[in-house]
């Protein structure tokens, strides 16, 4: 059961209640002013911005309307298009460019290519054949000597480079010291294994046939000297007597090879003073070529030739050839006429040094018992 309100609450009550609802009121009528006063503002606000927008608006439009600031646009659009178009000419001229460079590289090397597939062919051709064993380079001095029938027991493309730097080639500097063309040397090389009778054509540099020499005398299987007698030839260096009595033992196609050579090189420097080399520095470059220990083979010079195709059983084998033989391009950049390093790899041997310089500057005492070489 609800109890009864005294008088006294129901008064007090009631003033509360009439005391709050005037207090409601005044605070709603307050907000409301102030939300109008913000709104009024704010509408007073982005009159005054777009009013400002507009106004710049007009003015750039004005601004663009006058014919000066139309022709400097103009001029701008010119410019860029101009710019535009430059760049692209120069854009599609370099596209041309690369693409002849491109072309002309493709070019060379199926070229090269060709080459090397023509000379591969070549060589295969000649196995099959059975006309390989014509080679001159890498086979044994003897077997080329009796395979051509010559009356002089010497290699016939140490005869004709000798008559050749003879006759125009005794005054080139460093002759025999300079590396001379690489190409060249290959290609005779090549003539002289289809054709130990092949001539050499006019017009070539001695340097060229100077280092041809070398090239057949460092792919000879045993040096002129023969490994036999290494020592023993080493060892009569400072005797006259001693070396012509020791170098009587050698086969003759060695000892008449090697009497034919030492007298173009004994030749060669008496012309010293024009050419530059003199018999000593003539021997530094021929001592590794004509005396070299077993094992010691001048390896520098293969670059010129390939190695002789025979088996075990003296037969002919075929050539093999890798990818790389197609593909390895020369090397452009290398000087036509550097000089050949004297650092192989091997060491220096001074005693075969000594041995050549002698065999050059005492020729004539040496080589007495020989139908000495005499060029007119």
């Amino acid at each position: 059961m609800p109890l009864p309100f005294s008088p006294q609450w129901k008064d007090k009550a009631s003033g509360f209640f009439s005391s709050s609802g005037v207090k409601l009121k005044e605070a709603g009528q307050t907000a409301g002013t102030f939300v109008g006063e913000v709104a009024k503002d704010a509408k007073g606000n982005v009159a005054e911005v777009a009013g400002r927008v507009g106004l710049s608006v007009k003015s750039r439009w004005t601004l663009l309307q006058q014919p000066s600031t139309r022709h400097a646009m103009q001029e701008r659009l010119i410019e860029a298009a101009a710019s535009t178009g430059s760049i692209l000419r120069k854009g599609i001229s370099e596209t041309k460019d690369k693409v002849a460079v491109g072309k002309t590289k493709v070019e060379e090397v199926a070229k090269k290519t060709a080459q090397k597939s023509k000379t591969i062919i070549t060589d295969i051709e000649r196995w099959q054949k059975g006309v390989a064993s014509t080679d001159v380079f890498g086979v044994p001095i003897e077997v080329t000597v009796h395979r051509e029938e010559s009356s002089r027991p010497i290699p016939q493309i140490l005869v004709k480079c000798a008559d050749y730097l003879v006759l125009s080639g005794l005054n080139a500097p460093y002759l025999f010291k300079s590396e001379g063309d690489k190409k060249v040397i290959q290609q005779l090389v090549s003539s002289f294994n289809l054709d130990s009778n092949a001539s050499l054509p006019d017009g070539v540099n001695p340097v060229d046939i100077a280092a041809l020499v070398k090239c057949y005398l460092a792919s000879l299987p045993e040096p002129l000297t023969t490994f036999e007698l290494y020592e023993e030839i080493k060892g009569a260096r400072s005797s006259i007597n001693a070396m012509r009595n020791i170098l009587k033992k050698l086969p003759t196609v060695n000892f008449m090879t090697l009497e034919y050579i030492t007298a173009l090189l004994h030749r060669v420097s008496q012309k010293s003073l024009l050419n530059k080399m003199d018999a000593q520095s003539l021997a530094m470059e021929f001592a590794p070529l004509i005396m070299w220990q077993n094992g010691q083979k001048p390896e520098y010079y293969r670059q010129y030739w390939n190695d002789p195709r025979t088996g075990q059983n003296g037969t002919d084998k075929a050539p093999t050839y890798s990818a790389w033989d197609m593909l390895a391009e020369e090397d452009d950049t290398a000087v036509a006429s550097s000089m050949i390093p004297l650092d192989d790899g091997t060491p220096m041997d001074f005693g075969a040094i000594e041995v050549v310089q002698c065999l050059i500057q005492h020729h004539n005492a040496i080589f007495t018992d020989a139908n000495e070489t005499v060029w007119r």
